[in-house]
């Protein structure tokens, strides 16, 4: 599928987000259950997956045919971030064939000494034809990724990042609309999109499409929710 064969399949629409990683409940080093969280995603209608580890990529490739936004989760010393932080992570996902690379594009600690643009021009130059999606917190993130040949982005990053941990409850639809606006390619909405409405009103503000996952496939996020508003309403 081309670029803009993917472009055109996931826009409008939501990204599922089938994700586990050590130390969450679905988690399990020996077997993984994220190929059933994207068949459910695929039945409900799910046009494409984001997913991280080798072993789900491939999986959920193979369960459901669906193209995957892949990437690989992994902490270094002197990195702050996690998010498909070094060339070894790209490799392992262009050889599990993830349709499209995630890969944090924030003003992170890179252990490496690389600003982010940097690195993306060094994987665009081992790679020509990898589809990288940014994973951003900043508008000024969006622009300079995009600027070193990141061909979507995405708000993902927003509210994890020190610059943007004031960032929390609500969707931030204004900085989706401040990325729409100054960009010209594709912007995925993604981070805190908890209802059916917040991800209908981010694609009515022009998110090309929007990454939904922890009100989907994160019981123990799900259920903490409920607990905490139930909570609240007591006291």
């Amino acid at each position: 599928m081309t670029k803009q064969e993917l472009f055109d399949l996931m826009k409008g629409t939501i990204i599922v987000s089938c994700q586990a990683t050590p130390g969450e409940p679905l988690y399990d080093k020996d077997r993984s259950v994220m190929y059933l969280m994207a068949r459910a995603a695929k039945q409900a209608g799910a046009k494409m997956i984001r997913t991280s580890s080798v072993r789900d990529i491939v999986e959920i490739k193979e369960e459901t045919g669906l193209p995957v936004i892949g990437l690989i989760k992994r902490e270094y010393p002197g990195y702050t971030g996690r998010i498909t932080m070094t060339m070894r992570e790209v490799d392992e996902c262009m050889e599990a064939l993830a349709d499209i690379v995630s890969i944090d594009c924030t003003d992170c600690t890179r252990g490496d000494g690389l600003t982010a643009p940097e690195f993306l021009r060094q994987v665009k130059a081992k790679y020509p034809n990898i589809i990288i999606m940014a994973d951003c917190a900043t508008l000024e993130e969006a622009v300079a990724a995009y600027e070193a040949g990141a061909d979507l982005v995405g708000s993902t990053m927003n509210g994890y990042t020190a610059a943007t941990a004031h960032c929390k409850g609500d969707p931030n639809y204004e900085l989706v609309e401040q990325m729409v606006k100054a960009l010209p390619c594709p912007v995925i909405a993604e981070g805190r999109v908890h209802t059916p409405e917040q991800a209908r009103r981010m694609l009515e503000i022009g998110a090309w499409a929007v990454v939904v996952g922890g009100a989907i496939t994160r019981p123990l996020e799900i259920a903490t929710r409920f607990m905490n508003a139930v909570s609240e309403g007591r006291l």
